[in-house]
């Protein structure tokens, strides 16, 4: 028996969710701590989806609703239809009109207005006198009142296009989930594949199949990853249950579908979980919920919904999205129907922090949102007891007189809840709202010493004191924000650490009024230090050589944070000599006695905006922002990969500062950079003073690092007592080997080469890595010689680093192309060594007579002769110098061109297949014992390149020659060889030719 994606994955889910099997108790509503599965209203029963084989749908290939079942729902569920049920057609007719709109409106479009009509904010004027009425397509509070349908092998037919969806899961007859599955048995398959054929083809190509879309998943059976249209692949998000769930099985991937899948969750994330919002390229683009979203609106709807308990503290770390959730819980808390009509109020402390989650309801659409601007509008909203959503400061609570208002349906959210929530302030805001629900959201952990968080959020029931927690080191595992890593700079560029340890005790604590006289004398004499020009001089030209060669040429751009608002103006000069001035600016506060040449840069909020904006744009020559205090909480800049950080900071304020860096910005963002001039980090133990053992792990030293990197090497160079790593081929690489003879010594091994991995990612480009790349490469190249085909041992094996294969491959000319036909990877290295061979003609004919191989299968044939006498000179003409490693390749792609042509001449059917091979022949019997492992590593990953883009007959199309070129682009840029377009063509060339 085989296993096949349809027999393993894609059955196993149809089983666990559908009614045909008894579906166990998957859709049974069950006490749920995590909070997956809060509904909108209403008593929630059981529901489960129905198994109907597409082939008993009755609907045409060309339509995506089930037009008959949706008459059924409206019918049903309007009395007002159900009264006069031609008036259905009315309803359907519009929904047919959006289906037909997205080829001019666009999907995002398309699906928003489709959205629209499913949550029920659509009316008819189907009422009394024409009154307008909504129309519910669905019932989101009760699933089980819908009918729910799942199904799979879904044919859909738009003109000559015709695409097969693995599942699709249908509510009333409208196609709200999508997902494919792939297999779990091939290594190179993965659920990336799948998500890349909803994201890039279906979507492109039948796009009305989206419309109505809700979420789409792929899962491979080890993995399960979710997203809405349009959604980059590289942000789908995982979904766990609880800390530290596993995942890799197929059991794992049971789970998970029971759990996201139910029809009760669908609506819920329909309804509550979904927004549309406008980009800062003024696009509109589709946002859901990740799951830690969903997990924490539900527990705090829970809350209110039960009146107790009445408050609960939520870390969750910084960049992994409270923004969102804050609008999530928002929106859910305002339309649920037990709730009658509450009061939301968001409160912030500062107010940058309040543009900031402003501009992130403003951008949702958060209807009823009021932005309270000042005390005495608070107060007058409060005691009017407006029903809205509002968004205040914290401060404007402290001239509160007394209570506002008394009632209990008041939610309020208060974000960054450790800073001024313990004094006064919050005080009044207790006072003001006495009966109120108070739930406080925090990015930075709460020092365990320092009660006070936690008696004024912290709910007794709450066993570790917050309602919900998501880790720093969930958000990394998550890919929701990138690690960070920190580099101390010579001593020479810090000021007196006396001088610092004072700066911490005085400019950076909490200081009462009759200490401002003295702290400004201590301040004093820190600027002297701090503005020395020799010192800034020394600084700046570090930041701009560091910058131009370590971050630059990957595209990122840097923040400047200094002492204050003087020396924002000091650097920037400086700056300007090395640069220009176009490369940086100032983001400051004003005062009204600045000196005339300040005021250039002191900017109102629209046009600060517009900087930002630059800032943000790759194509901007705009690359450092230069702060003091601005812009060190809530700026959200995902291009800012590094912080030149020459301010004496500590506790959440450095932690949130050095947060900004932590966005994810496409793949090649691996990290975010923190640059210490002024000694911050000398102790970061005491800079972050923390209980939490995970915040240990947030900032990686790069000193420790340097110590740890001969001593990880040692650890792994261990597993080979006796091996001489001079040896190359197969002999030493088989020595080397015999010493991991298990998948138990394999997995010790590979858990200690991750460690060496990371430190070597994280210091290169350092000079302290020459001595060990000698001893990193081979262990780098054992390691992928026994890494499992699937990845998966013990622990989870993970892939090369950037860097490590810039290493590896260092003046290694490793070019490839590749599509289903085959691979060719030659190393021009490898080549010249043959030539260099001391029986070069004895060698050549060993070569010649494996290459020929494929050739000579096809004896007798005048064409087949032809092209191997070709092969034969060109062969020739590289051993005698005339044609370089590249040149070689080129030729050699031209031929393998005509060797699929001609194979495809002499018996198209049956050559087709084992065309196939043809360059992957080819490179298997032109390497040698020296290849270099990693080189099979990129054959293998061009394979898989390219698998996931082709579709048949794409040559006919201009999109899947787009799709195909950027592929190949892409493939080629990896090894540095995008910029020869003679090799894209010649490769592209060749693509074309098999498929």
């Amino acid at each position: 028996m085989s296993f096949t994606e349809a027999n393993t994955v894609e059955q196993m889910i149809l089983d666990a969710l559908s009614s045909r099997t008894g579906g166990g108790g998957a859709f049974v509503v069950r006490e749920d701590p995590a909070g997956w599965g809060g509904s909108l209203g209403g008593e929630l029963r059981p529901a489960k989806w129905k198994y109907v084989p597409a082939t008993e749908v009755s609907r045409k290939p060309g339509e995506v609703m089930m037009e008959s079942w949706v008459r059924q729902a409206l019918i049903r569920l309007n009395p007002e239809i159900a009264a006069q049920p031609d008036r259905a057609d009315e309803v359907i007719y519009a929904l047919r009109a959006i289906l037909l709109s997205v080829q001019a409106d666009g999907l995002v479009r398309a699906n928003e207005n489709f959205t629209a009509w499913l949550r029920g904010e659509k009316t008819m004027p189907f009422g009394l006198n024409g009154q307008h009425v909504p129309v519910r397509l669905v019932d989101a509070a009760n699933a089980v009142n819908n009918q729910l349908v799942v199904t799979n092998q879904w044919i859909y037919q738009a003109g000559s296009v015709e695409k097969r969806f693995d599942m699709v899961f249908l509510v009333n007859g409208l196609l709200l989930v999508i997902g494919e599955a792939k297999t779990p048995t091939r290594s190179a398959v993965t659920w990336f594949d799948g998500a890349f054929q909803i994201n890039e083809i279906y979507e492109k190509q039948v796009p009305a199949m989206f419309v109505p879309n809700v979420f789409s998943f792929a899962t491979e059976g080890k993995l399960f990853r979710y997203g809405s249209i349009r959604m980059p692949i590289d942000i789908w998000g995982p979904l766990r249950m609880r800390e530290n769930e596993p995942e890799g099985s197929l059991a794992d991937i049971r789970r998970t579908a029971e759990s996201m899948l139910r029809p009760d969750v669908v609506l819920d994330i329909l309804q509550n979980f979904t927004l549309f919002a406008t980009d800062k390229k003024h696009l509109r683009i589709k946002i859901i919920c990740r799951y830690q979203q969903y997990f924490t609106t539900n527990q705090i709807v829970e809350r209110v919904v039960n009146g107790y308990p009445k408050k609960g503290l939520i870390w969750h770390f910084q960049g992994s999205g409270k923004s969102l959730l804050m609008v999530f819980a928002a929106q859910k808390l305002r339309l649920h129907t037990k709730l009658g009509n509450p009061t939301v109020i968001i409160v912030v402390d500062r107010i940058d922090l309040d543009t900031q989650i402003t501009a992130t309801f403003n951008a949702a659409d958060v209807p009823n949102m009021v932005g309270v601007a000042t005390r005495q509008e608070l107060q007058s909203l409060l005691g009017q007891g407006v029903r809205k959503v509002l968004i205040t400061t914290i401060h404007k609570f402290g001239e509160a007189g007394g209570r506002l208002n008394e009632r209990a349906n008041i939610i309020v959210m208060v974000d960054e809840a450790h800073r001024t929530q313990e004094g006064d302030l919050g005080r009044k805001m207790r006072e003001a709202l006495p009966n109120a629900f108070l739930f406080g959201l925090t990015g930075t952990p709460i020092n365990r010493a320092d009660r006070n968080t936690f008696w004024a959020f912290g709910a007794d029931e709450d066993a570790q004191g917050y309602m919900s927690r998501y880790s720093f080191q969930e958000s990394i595992r998550d890919k929701a924000t990138l690690p960070l890593h920190f580099e101390a700079l010579e001593v020479k560029l810090k000021i007196d650490k006396a001088a610092i340890d004072e700066a911490f005790k005085q400019i950076t604590g909490a200081l009462s009024g009759q200490d401002r006289d003295g702290l400004a004398k201590r301040a004093a004499k820190m600027a002297v230090l701090v503005k020395n020009p020799e010192r800034i001089h020394a600084v700046v030209n570090h930041i701009v050589k560091h910058y131009q060669t370590k971050v630059e040429p990957n595209g990122f751009k840097a923040q400047v944070v200094v002492f204050d608002r003087e020396c924002c103006m000091l650097y920037k000069a400086v700056m300007d000599e090395l640069i220009g001035a176009d490369a940086s600016a100032i983001v400051m506060t004003g005062a009204q006695y600045d000196p005339p040449e300040w005021k250039q840069h002191i900017r109102d909020k629209d046009a600060e905006e517009k900087l930002l904006d630059r800032f943000r744009d790759p194509a901007d020559p705009l690359k450092f922002v230069i702060v003091t205090s601005k812009l060190l909480t809530g700026f959200d800049a995902p291009i800012l990969q590094v912080m030149y950080l020459d301010k004496p900071m500590k506790d959440h304020n450095l932690l949130q500062a050095i947060c900004r860096t932590n966005r994810t910005f496409g793949q090649e963002k691996t990290h975010g950079l923190i640059v210490d001039y002024i000694g911050i980090f000398d102790d970061v133990a005491r800079a972050l003073d923390f209980d939490e053992k995970a915040v240990q792990q947030v900032v990686s030293n790069i000193d420790e690092l340097r110590k740890a990197l001969p001593v990880q090497t040692q650890k792994c160079l261990a597993f080979f007592p006796g091996v001489d790593r001079s040896v190359g081929g197969y002999e030493g690489l088989m020595a080397a080997q015999q010493c991991l003879p298990n998948n138990e010594v394999r997995d010790k091994f590979a858990a200690n080469y991750i460690v060496l991995g990371t430190i070597w990612e994280a210091l290169s480009p350092d000079p302290c890595l020459s001595p060990y790349e000698k001893d990193y490469k081979w262990l780098t190249q054992v390691y992928e010689s026994v890494k499992p085909p699937s990845g998966n041992g013990k622990l989870l094996w993970h892939a090369l680093g950037a860097k490590t294969v810039e290493l590896i491959n260092e003046n290694v000319h490793l070019e490839s192309v590749r599509d289903d036909v085959d691979t060719l990877v030659l190393d021009g290295q490898i080549l010249e060594e043959i030539l260099k061979d001391a029986n070069p003609t004895k060698r050549a004919r060993e070569i010649e007579i494996k290459l020929i191989a494929r050739l000579k299968k096809h004896l007798g044939n005048p064409k087949f002769v032809a092209l191997g006498e070709r092969l034969e000179k060109i062969k020739e003409r590289h051993e005698q110098g005339f044609l370089n490693s590249l040149q070689f390749l080129k030729e050699i792609l031209d031929l393998a061109k005509e060797v699929v042509e001609a194979e495809k001449q002499t018996n198209p059917v049956e050559e087709r297949d084992r065309a196939k091979e043809a360059l992957t022949e080819l490179f298997q019997e032109a390497k040698t014992k020296n290849t270099h492992i990693i080189v099979e590593r990129i054959v293998a990953d061009i394979d898989d390149i390219v698998k996931k883009v082709r579709f048949d007959g794409w040559q006919a199309t201009s999109q899947g020659e787009r799709l195909v070129q950027r592929e190949l682009r892409r493939t080629l840029l990896k090894y540095k060889l995008h910029t020869d377009q003679e090799l894209f063509d010649k490769a592209y060339s060749y693509i074309r030719q098999y498929y």
